[in-house]
């Protein structure tokens, strides 16, 4: 029959490494520390544009829609779908919902947006004034 040993004795041989194993640890972590900086290996070819890239203008992120509206129109009691944008200088115009879009610019904002051919719109996202080519001038409502 064995004697049991208490656990105590059983890993007591075990409580004499820790510091000397904490010790170790600390001097592999301090050995892992250098004075001089790593040494950076780049494979990838100069890029041939980085100068133009430089040298750029900044770019301008085109307008985003503030506004889309359907409105119907006094008169004729058509649809009219208007997409409004930031900074209040363009506009697009849809006649019909799957049809193709105006676009329509202004030269600052307040001023009437317009388009080649005729197209004028006055206004905003809650009521316009709008002039179409061969059509009779209608105002429109959301």
């Amino acid at each position: 029959m064995t004697a049991s040993r208490p656990l105590g004795e059983a890993w007591g041989a075990m409580k004499l490494p820790l510091p000397l194993s904490a010790a170790a640890l600390a001097l592999f972590a301090l050995s892992a520390c250098q004075s001089k900086a790593p040494t950076v290996i780049d494979e990838t070819p100069p890029d041939p544009l980085a100068n133009q890239v430089a040298n750029a203008a900044p770019v301008e992120l085109p307008p985003s829609i503030k506004a889309s509206v359907t409105m119907r129109c006094t008169g004729d009691n058509s649809l009219v779908y208007v997409n409004f944008y930031t900074g209040n200088t363009q506009a697009t115009l849809q006649t019909a919902k799957d049809g193709p879009a105006t676009r329509l610019v202004a030269a600052k904002a307040g001023d009437p947006f317009t388009a080649d051919g005729g197209y004028q719109i006055k206004g905003d996202d809650k009521k316009i004034e709008l002039k179409q080519p061969g059509k009779k001038d209608l105002t429109c409502h959301i």
